[in-house]
């Protein structure tokens, strides 16, 4: 398995796993929001949050601009609620130093070309390609282009998708995310074994698990099961307002996350048997050895 550097740490086979915190549009296009979760992000123990980066004359089809919703501010089309909900380079700025002081990393999921240049001038630690992309070669190599670390979600995706997709990406830096694209997602639905399928797959590449199911118990099964990256959406509530706060993890949930992930961590051990010394005074007094 590759060993990929990432931010001031790694990601690999013997490093603890990397905990991403996924704030994506959950700050609803609102700075303050943002920052809170990146501060509770780094108070919980996260190794860093991830953004997610749309231009809205690329990404919103023209058959659904004009579409009338009812959001917090009011009745307002998609085109304008997308383009409400986008922060621009005075914002990422802001999240890049907030971060930088909170000794975590950021990362960013980018759904259009012009996004990825945009992004690529402020600097995150990685890139990430949505399940929604991963068939989007354009968007594939535009992405590795960028240099950076790339991770590689696999929702909605078939085997061959997937293998045509990692064939884009130099693989010496590119992770592959296990993940079921529902939100929430029914545990019926999320299928763990497929983080023992990729392994087979691609052998050299790291794997992990991006879940967007409710509670924590599966996330921590990802784990016992080797996923050496865990990514969960992050809220300050998840009755707020937006699509993606349902499946999303809460403060006091995130801190519980981290801790016991890291704990799952420790108790994983090394596979060889051995009689450890606190087992010693239980063999003399039991066995009278």
């Amino acid at each position: 398995m590759n060993r990929v550097a990432i931010g001031q740490k790694h990601i690999g086979q013997n490093e603890p796993v990397y905990i991403i915190g996924e704030i994506g549009i959950n700050h609803n296009g609102d700075p303050d929001i943002a920052a809170q979760l990146i501060d509770i992000a780094a108070q919980a123990g996260v190794d860093a949050v991830k953004f997610q980066k749309r231009t809205p004359i690329e990404c919103v089809p023209p058959d659904q601009r004009d579409i009338k919703r009812e959001t917090p501010w009011g009745i307002m089309t998609y085109m304008e609620y997308r383009e409400r909900v986008e922060f621009g380079k005075d914002e990422y700025l802001a999240i890049s130093r907030r971060c930088h002081e909170n000794g975590i990393d950021w990362l960013v999921s980018c759904w259009d070309l012009p996004s990825v240049d945009f992004m690529a001038e402020l600097d995150p630690a990685a890139f990430k390609v949505p399940s929604a992309l991963i068939t989007n070669m354009d968007l594939l190599a535009h992405t590795n282009a960028a240099g950076k670390v790339v991770i590689l979600s696999t929702g909605m995706s078939t085997m061959e998708e997937i293998h045509r997709a990692v064939d884009m990406i130099d693989n010496d830096r590119l992770v592959l995310t296990h993940c079921t694209s529902t939100y929430p997602c029914k545990p019926e639905e999320i299928n763990l074994r497929m983080l023992d399928t990729l392994r087979e797959e691609f052998p050299h590449l790291p794997i992990g698990y991006s879940g967007h199911e409710v509670g924590l118990q599966i996330s921590y099964a990802a784990v016992a099961r080797d996923a050496r990256v865990l990514e969960r959406h992050i809220t300050l509530d998840r009755s707020m307002w937006g699509s993606d706060q349902a499946a999303s993890v809460e403060p006091a949930g995130l801190s519980r996350l981290v801790r016991e992930v890291r704990i799952i961590e420790t108790s994983m051990g090394d596979g060889v048997k051995k009689v450890y010394d606190s087992e010693k005074p239980s063999l003399a007094k039991l066995r009278g050895v």
